[in-house]
């Protein structure tokens, strides 16, 4: 029986998808990261940041994010 048993999923399978999209388009060289930006994404990480995001708009169950602090 594994150890993680009963914890209860964290991302629900629609995030899955929404992050499975971005990821299909980031290594097509197709995704891009706002609405004027110039050229695709770089990073495999931005681009599982992107897919979570678009999960997290449409209503998908997604852990909220670390807040970032800016000294």
């Amino acid at each position: 029986m594994p150890a993680t048993k009963g914890k209860g999923r964290k991302y629900s399978k629609s995030a899955g998808k929404s992050v499975e999209r971005a990821m299909h388009k980031y290594k097509r060289g197709k995704l891009k990261s706002g609405k004027g930006a110039h050229g695709p994404v770089q990073s495999r990480k931005q681009a599982i940041a992107i897919g979570l995001s678009e999960a997290r708009a449409k209503g998908a169950k997604v852990p909220r994010q670390k807040e970032s602090r800016a000294d």
